[in-house]
């Protein structure tokens, strides 16, 4: 499996996060997030693929992936739309593309409705966007945090591993999923996928919701047509709701649509920001 590396580090409100820059300099940047429990690895053949004719920013969110994980970090989704804007105004980005995954597509809404950071487009890939959101497993973690984090190792290593499978509508290859749930082991691992999933607050996409109307730069909505942890119609009704979305599903794609169909999304992601 190739290797991902992030080589960069920025020190944000919520704590340092790794970071890095794929493609020349001086072309039309475009900054990828990702969602949960995931990290930047997600988007590591679509990252090369567009940094073939653009400067691709890519980064793990505080608490994710590379980044710092710490007792009593702030990983909320109202943390991570303010950590976005700080790292679009160190990164010198005043209006780049932004393409947007799951948890990753709230922060960057958060980030352009609430802080004013500018986009000269937005796609949104099976974003966490409308209410009601989190499957019954969620809620029970989120209800019991301290309980789960004081599971045995091994227990803990089969819920991440069976809990991330359920992303792919396929099925992930081994060595990727090995890589998903890596950063969720050990001591710091453990405490912070908890953590992460004790501070999924409705209320911070509830705060938003009503001025998806009000987004006036074009946007595009992807969505993995077998998405089981956030259905298709979801994708169906944010796309009405922002004025003139692109709607585009992928066929035979789970909520994870950058392994399940990295060549569609690819294809959808290229065709819609070489128009910006």
């Amino acid at each position: 499996m190739t290797e991902w590396q992030l080589s960069r580090t920025f020190t944000s409100t919520s704590g340092a996060v790794r970071w890095d820059r794929l493609g020349h300099s001086g072309r039309q940047p475009v900054v990828l997030l990702h969602g949960t429990p995931f990290s930047s690895y997600v988007w590591r053949a679509i990252a090369r693929s567009l940094a073939r004719d653009h400067q691709v920013f890519v980064w793990d969110m505080p608490g994710y992936g590379l980044s710092e994980k710490s007792t009593g970090q702030d990983v909320s989704l109202a943390a991570q739309g303010r950590v976005f804007t700080e790292l679009l105004n160190h990164w010198g980005l005043e209006e780049p593309l932004v393409v947007a995954h799951d948890f990753g597509g709230a922060v960057a809404l958060r980030a352009h409705l609430l802080h004013g950071a500018r986009y000269r487009a937005l796609a949104l890939v099976d974003p966490v966007a409308l209410a009601p959101w989190g499957s019954p497993f969620f809620r029970l973690v989120q209800e019991h945090a301290e309980v789960f984090e004081q599971l045995p190792p091994a227990l803990h290593e089969a819920l991440v591993r069976e809990y991330v499978s359920s992303a792919s509508s396929p099925g992930l290859h081994p060595a990727v999923l090995d890589r998903l749930v890596q950063p969720w082991l050990g001591d710091p691992g453990q405490a912070a996928f908890y953590r992460q999933i004790a501070q999924a607050d409705q209320r911070y996409t509830d705060e938003i919701q009503e001025r998806y109307g009000q987004i006036e730069i074009p946007t595009l909505v992807c969505w993995g047509e077998n998405d089981t942890w956030i259905p298709v119609a979801k994708g169906r009704e944010l796309a009405a709701l922002i004025p003139d979305a692109r709607w585009e599903p992928i066929a035979d794609a789970g909520h994870l649509v950058q392994e399940d169909a990295a060549a569609e999304l690819t294809a959808a992601l290229i065709a819609f920001l070489r128009a910006y």
